[in-house]
């Protein structure tokens, strides 16, 4: 009965933690958005435009693919996270190698190459807000939690693998 107790305990602190993530996840993401509506919005009324021709439009459209793959990919290798033996190499997986936010680099290409399509100096000028406002807010937030989580594999994994 005290080890279902324990387990019981341990279960409900990993969902607490699994919620405080996935909480400043949908928040940092609903500022995205919510900056995108509103640059589209300026945009559409004030048209000042960033290029006067067309030969970006490949830079944003290949913007556009990377960051397609690179949030699928990065979706795909979290949900294979073995919670039983963790290491520093429990995180170190797919895009995550290599930074410790793809998805946020993810989301900031694609609303980038999509301002650079749409020659949209607001989408562009809202991304670069955007990225700043949830890199020093909502990351600093989510990494904290996952450091309470993981411990010491988790830090050991921060130092070696940049945002």
């Amino acid at each position: 009965m005290e080890n279902y107790n324990k387990t019981k305990q341990a279960s409900s602190k990993e969902i607490l933690h699994r919620s405080k993530v996935h909480w400043i996840l949908a928040h940092s993401y609903t500022l995205y958005f919510i900056l995108f509506l509103a640059s589209v919005f300026l945009d559409f009324i004030f048209r000042i435009k960033i290029f006067t021709n067309l030969v970006m439009v490949p830079v944003g459209v290949a913007l556009l693919v990377f960051a397609s793959f690179l949030i699928l990919w990065a979706q795909k290798t979290s949900r294979n996270l073995d919670t039983k033996n963790i290491s520093k190499e429990t995180f170190c997986k797919g895009p995550y190698c290599y930074t410790r936010s793809p998805t946020h680099w993810g989301l900031f290409f694609l609303m980038l190459g999509f301002g650079i399509i749409a020659n949209a100096v607001f989408v562009v000028l809202f991304t670069l807000i955007s990225f700043l406002i949830t890199r020093f807010t909502f990351l600093d937030k989510q990494e904290t939690v996952l450091a309470e989580k993981y411990g010491a594999p988790y830090l050991e994994y921060k130092r070696s693998v940049k945002l």
